[in-house]
């Protein structure tokens, strides 16, 4: 079957490359992308539909300054207040907004800001998707670490103080299966007192296990909330089924565990609706999952190894500051997450207004993280994701928080 479909990228066969070319210039020849595949999970569940009549009807052009002004000075910011703060209308009020989202972020988070670091355990990939390092096609040198190589490289990063964790695969259950990340997982809670996951999506059975391996929150990109333009970017493998990724928090939630990311990766699409979907799919689910703990990322499109022209559509950092901005007026409980895709200046002012958590000591390539914290050289890397902005260890980190005013935090849970 095509979703079990994985290509050896170090030499693609002519078969390979004709597949390839047909994916992208024969629509027919893909799979329906709103049609799930056997084996997926349907759940019972009105979130989407909500989501999808929102952005639909969603005309950023039609509101005011006076729109803006009054979702400012609301005490509490409605729907409609938010699509105002997410228009072209706001742009000239963006000092009012972090203003108040500064406000927002301190009467919840007081003046702490979280750290992490992602560890890849593999880059293997199933799926083609146009913008993606990991992606089936792309000619990248592909590595999965075994599980002595996984606790070798989470004990150099618990060495560094690191308390949390997130596990990151590429998306191929024949390489990476539920199996392999839950081993992975309870090696994990050996070593840190968080531990988070961003893999493909799976079932709810799959995350109930992995929720008894050690794993607390579980992380997925919609990417883009448009589905048109997630048909034409993801062309093949179980990501291009557009409702089963979706789904894929709440199944999460079904599963047991304790709290869920959300994200699209702007630039892809129209950022404005994408921003709207992403902060709505947290809005209901909170709403139907009240005990859950929710957050927001807001990640733009990075270089990839053989294609350094990808980068985000119309999103510059006065965009995505309004974006994130306006993410804390809405949803004041929400953690956000700023990646490393940022540069160091543009995380250390938002840190300061709306984000809670960022991440440090971050490499997106795999089996390296003894090289890049002790510099020692390691004897077999695979290639990244995508490129990093921000390089600093945890330790610089720490420093460049506390030096901002703000308390870095590694941990604030107890296990009993």
């Amino acid at each position: 079957m095509e979703n079990n479909f994985l290509i050896d990228s170090d030499l693609l066969s002519e078969t390979a490359l004709k597949r390839k070319h047909q994916l992208e210039n024969d629509p027919s020849s893909r799979i329906d992308h709103m049609k799930y595949l056997p084996g997926m999970d349907v759940i019972e569940s009105d979130v989407c539909s909500k989501v999808m009549a929102q952005i639909q009807s969603y005309d950023y052009s039609k509101y005011t300054a006076k729109d803006v002004r009054r979702a400012l000075t609301s005490e509490r910011c409605t729907i409609e207040d938010f699509k105002a703060l997410l228009s072209p209308a706001a742009e000239p009020f963006l000092e009012q907004m972090a203003e108040r989202a500064q406000r927002e972020t301190g009467k919840h988070f007081g003046n702490t800001v979280y750290l992490f670091t992602p560890l890849y355990i593999a880059n293997y990939c199933e799926n083609y998707c146009v913008y993606c390092g990991f992606n089936c096609y792309n000619k990248i040198k592909r590595l999965r670490l075994d599980t002595e190589q996984i606790e070798h490289e989470m004990k150099v990063i618990a060495e560094s103080g690191m308390e949390e964790i997130l596990i990151l695969t590429g998306e191929s259950p024949a390489k990476s299966d539920v199996k392999y990340i839950g081993e992975a997982c309870k090696i994990a809670r050996k070593y840190f007192k968080m531990v988070g996951i961003e893999i493909y999506p799976v079932n709810v059975e799959d995350y109930k296990y992995l929720h008894e391996c050690g794993v607390d929150y579980v992380t997925v990109f919609q990417e883009t909330y448009d589905t048109d333009k997630y048909e034409k970017l993801h062309l093949m493998g179980n990501k291009r089924v557009w409702p089963y990724r979706f789904d894929s928090q709440e199944r999460a939630l079904m599963g047991g565990m304790r709290g869920v990311g959300f994200s699209a990766l702007l630039g892809l699409s129209d950022f404005r609706k994408d921003a709207l979907a992403s902060a709505l799919h947290v809005y209901y689910l909170q709403r139907k999952y009240p005990h859950a703990e929710m957050s927001l990322s807001c990640p733009r499109l990075r270089p990839i190894i053989n294609n350094e022209t990808i980068n985000p559509l119309d999103v510059g950092e006065r965009q995505l500051c309004q974006v994130l901005c306006a993410y804390r007026i809405f949803l004041p409980f929400c953690g956000i997450t700023v990646s490393s895709r940022e540069t160091a200046e543009f995380r250390n002012g938002i840190a300061k207004i709306a984000a809670t958590k960022i991440s440090a000591g971050v490499s997106t390539g795999i089996g390296d993280h003894e090289e890049k914290y002790s510099g020692e050289q390691e004897s077999d890397t695979g290639d990244e994701q995508f490129e990093i902005s921000d390089g600093r260890s945890l330790g610089t980190m720490y420093i460049d928080m506390s030096n901002e005013g703000l308390q870095p935090v590694f941990n604030d849970y107890l296990y009993v």
